[in-house]
C-alpha cells in the first residue's frame, strides 16, 4: 500500500506518516487472536471512536428533545458536533506525531464523520421542526451526498496532486466537517426561539403532501457542494 490509512483533517497540515506495508496487512488479516481487532487499534483510532461516540451522542440528545421538548437536551446535541470536530482535527494530528499508519483509520475516519457530520445534523433539522415527509427527504439526500463524498474521497485520494510533504493539495466538493456550519445556523434559531412552527424561511405547499420547510433545502445545497466534482478547495 502506498496511501496512508487515515484521512486527517483539513485542518491538519503535518506531512503524512508511512503507510503500511502489505506484510502489515498480512498479519492484520491472519491474526486469530483473541481481541485481536483492539489490539491492532492505534491511539488515533481510538481518538476517532471519540469523535464518532460525540456524533451517536448528538441523535441520543435529540431523541431526548423529541420526547421532552426541554431545549437543553437540543443544546448539548449541538455541542457534541463541533466536539465531534475537535476530536476529528486531533486523531490525524497524532497519527502524524506519532509517524505511524493505521490499516483502518481511514475508514473509521469517514464511518465516524458520517455519523458527527451527517446523520447529527440531519437529526437536530428534524428535531427543531424539519418534520415533513419531503423535509425528511432531502434530510436524507443530504446524509447519503455525506456518505457519497466520503466513499468518494477514499477511492480518489491517492490520486488527488501532492504537495511537496505528500498531503493533497484540495477537496473535491466541500469537506463534510463544513456542516458545522449548518449547526451553527440551527443553533442561531434555537437561541431565538426559531423552532418548530417558527422554523425561519417559511413553508412551501402548507397542508399538501408535498409540503416543505424552506430551510430544509439549505441542507440540499450542502450535499450537492459535498459531492460536487468541479468544486475543487484548497487544503490549509
Amino acid at each position: 500500500m502506498s496511501e496512508i490509512r487515515r484521512r486527517g483533517s483539513f485542518l491538519s497540515p503535518s506531512p503524512q506518516p508511512e503507510a503500511p506495508n502489505e506484510q502489515d496487512i498480512v498479519e492484520f488479516t491472519q491474526d486469530n487472536h483473541h481481541f485481536s481487532m483492539i489490539r491492532q487499534l492505534h491511539m488515533a483510532d481510538y481518538i476517532t471512536m471519540l469523535n464518532g461516540f460525540c456524533g451517536f451522542m448528538a441523535i441520543i440528545q435529540c431523541m431526548r428533545f423529541n420526547e421532552t421538548a426541554d431545549t437543553k437536551y437540543i443544546v448539548r446535541a449541538m455541542w457534541c458536533v463541533p466536539l465531534g470536530f475537535f476530536f476529528d482535527v486531533f486523531d490525524g494530528r497524532v497519527a502524524r506525531w506519532r509517524k505511524k499508519a493505521s490499516l483502518m483509520g481511514q475508514e473509521l475516519d469517514s464511518l465516524a464523520d458520517l455519523v458527527s457530520f451527517g446523520v447529527a445534523p440531519a437529526s437536530i433539522a428534524f428535531s427543531i421542526g424539519a418534520k415533513t415527509t419531503v423535509d425528511t427527504v432531502l434530510l436524507t439526500i443530504f446524509v447519503l451526498c455525506g456518505l457519497s463524498r466520503l466513499a468518494r474521497f477514499n477511492v480518489t485520494v491517492a490520486n488527488i496532486p501532492k504537495d511537496k510533504s505528500g498531503k493533497s493539495k484540495y477537496f473535491e466538493g466541500t469537506p463534510i466537517p463544513t456542516t458545522l456550519a449548518l449547526v451553527g445556523l440551527m443553533a442561531y434559531w434555537v437561541s431565538k426561539g426559531w423552532i418548530q412552527e417558527q422554523l425561519p424561511l417559511g413553508v412551501l405547499l402548507a397542508g399538501t403532501p408535498l409540503e416543505v420547510h424552506v430551510a430544509t433545502f439549505i441542507f440540499t445545497l450542502s450535499g450537492s457542494a459535498m459531492i460536487s466534482k468541479s468544486l475543487k478547495l484548497p487544503k490549509l
